[in-house]
């Protein structure tokens, strides 16, 4: 097909785009359907026609969202004595044509707004132009506001820009956009066909403007520290190894900030915080991701009880400044933010949840070879590592109601304080809620001789096989030699709390791009 204005041949179809996770797609699927095949041939008829497909930019007086915000709920007469002209764009969803007039839908990915166009309004050119625009194009409607017989606000629409074509059609919506995988993998898609979705995403970024407002309001500094770093510290965790080609260095993708924050606490920076992702080469489920986003925050002159008592504040005003209630569901279960929160020592909760009897857990020997049974890859484990295992395996599921754990074994715990009058346990605890840890806070360990003493013990189970334990960071050592003061810390996992907020139960929903292997070829 040509253009008789323009000789040369007219562009055909687009190549179909690679797999969303950047591989090929298999030969059988390079071949196009017959409404793709349509699709393209209304492209190329549009161009022949003079029209733009693509043009740069689009005039706009409101959002589809903003309309229906302000005059869903108004009367008929109310919209039509306000005489509203409108410029809005979406992308068309629904179409129903009814002889020399159509109605149809367009959608801003939160809201839809019906429009109605007429042959007598737009002129008979551009009513016949509509029919080479399918549903999933976007287009800009200009027109008037009322309201139907039905009561549905509706744009009576003058005119019309073509604004981008989509070359593919949507999934049908009931059944065609069931696969979480799919979803995951094409979240344009998902966030096109779902605007439940967005709405999640749009409380991720809420959640995270209220934290920043938060901690900006109590003199908190927000801050920025090192990605990579030379020795991956911070937490007990396997990490991301990569190499600086003009340093000839390896580096670590951090797995917490942890250590570079204290360090700005030695250097005077009394109250600092940071928002930002960390990155654990661990395996990948409901609550875990390569990937993530955590939030961590230093105080001086705190510990972990303080600690406590602001994790509460946090998550309850958060709770009810965002939801506007203390409580919420999540699954079958609604979670209550009330003041206070249970807090239950380690080894009490081990005894009330584990189901095994108090007194086998002063035979060592038995509960590391039980533990180790638990979780064979881990082995061999310390009897404080086995009791964590017990806890994460037998014990966290049972913790729905918001519940502090107190006081866990000190060597999993090597940058904690010990506990006032319990030198094997550490003053620190983590936030359990829906079976899940939320948080974790430490009163910080200040003693640079004990820190030392602490990584190279660290160093001892890494050479008997722990992955997962702490290098020796001297030179966070020699900052500690110039002065930590006592010093409260936490880390609060952005995601988990974004599900828990949203009632999702994975935690590929609440990112954006999750992690996903990439899709083998058939």
């Amino acid at each position: 097909m040509t253009d008789p204005q323009n000789p040369k041949p007219l562009p055909g179809p687009p190549e179909p785009p690679a797999e969303a996770d950047g591989g090929p797609r298999p030969a059988d699927e390079l071949r196009r359907s017959e409404q793709e095949l349509v699709r393209a041939d209304k492209y190329r008829r549009l161009i022949a026609a003079g029209v733009d497909p693509f043009p740069a930019k689009a005039g706009r007086t409101h959002s589809v969202t903003e309309l229906v915000e302000a005059y869903a709920a108004r009367s008929a007469e109310e919209v039509e004595a306000a005489a509203v002209s409108v410029v809005v764009p979406g992308r068309m969803m629904t179409v129903r044509l009814m002889g020399k007039a159509l109605f149809f839908h367009i959608s801003d990915g939160r809201s839809k707004i019906q429009v109605y166009l007429r042959t007598d309004k737009v002129g008979p050119e551009a009513y016949e132009l509509f029919k080479l625009i399918d549903i999933g194009d976007i287009l800009s409607v200009s027109g008037t506001l009322f309201k139907t017989r039905t009561g549905e606000l509706t744009v009576l629409c003058s005119s019309y820009v073509f604004l981008a074509k989509c070359f593919h059609p949507l999934p049908e919506k009931w059944h065609g956009l069931q696969d979480a995988e799919i979803r995951q993998r094409r979240r344009y898609l998902d966030l096109i066909m779902n605007p439940e979705v967005g709405e999640v995403f749009r409380l991720r970024s809420a959640i995270i403007s209220w934290l920043r407002k938060f901690f900006d309001g109590r003199g908190y500094i927000e801050v920025e520290t090192p990605m990579m770093q030379p020795l991956a510290g911070g937490a007990l965790a396997r990490p991301f190894v990569t190499h600086h080609n003009a340093l000839d260095l390896d580096l670590y993708l951090r797995i917490a900030p942890e250590l570079y924050l204290k360090r700005l606490v030695v250097g005077g920076m009394e109250k600092v915080y940071e928002i930002n992702r960390n990155f654990r080469n661990e395996g990948i489920d409901s609550e875990h991701n390569p990937e993530f986003t955590m939030l961590e925050f230093y105080e001086a002159y705190r510990d972990y009880h303080d600690m406590m008592d602001l994790t509460e504040e946090i998550l309850c005003g958060l709770c009810a400044d965002l939801l506007g209630k203390d409580e919420f569901p999540y699954g079958d279960q609604v979670i209550s933010l009330k003041r206070p929160f249970r807090r239950l020592r380690f080894r009490e909760a081990l005894a009330e949840g584990s189901g095994l009897p108090a007194e086998a857990f002063d035979d060592r020997p038995r509960i590391i070879a039980y533990a180790e049974g638990l979780a064979p890859e881990k082995k061999p484990l310390t009897y404080g590592r086995a009791l964590d295992v017990i806890f994460d395996k037998r014990v966290k599921e049972s913790l729905v109601q918001p519940t502090f754990i107190i006081n866990p074994p000190k060597d999993v715990s090597p940058l904690a304080k010990s506990a006032p009058g319990a030198p094997e346990e550490a003053a620190r605890f983590e936030l359990m809620i829906a079976g899940m840890e939320l948080a974790n806070a430490f009163s910080e360990l200040t003693d640079p001789a004990e820190q030392k003493a602490r990584f190279e013990q660290q160093a001892e189970e890494r050479m008997k096989g722990d992955e997962e334990t702490h290098p020796i960071d001297l030179d966070y050592v020699q900052a500690l030699e110039y002065g930590l003061p006592p010093t409260g810390g936490e880390g609060i996992g952005i995601d988990r709390l974004v599900m828990l907020l949203a009632d999702r139960r994975s935690i590929r929903d609440v990112i954006l791009f999750p992690l996903l292997r990439p899709r083998e070829e058939k």
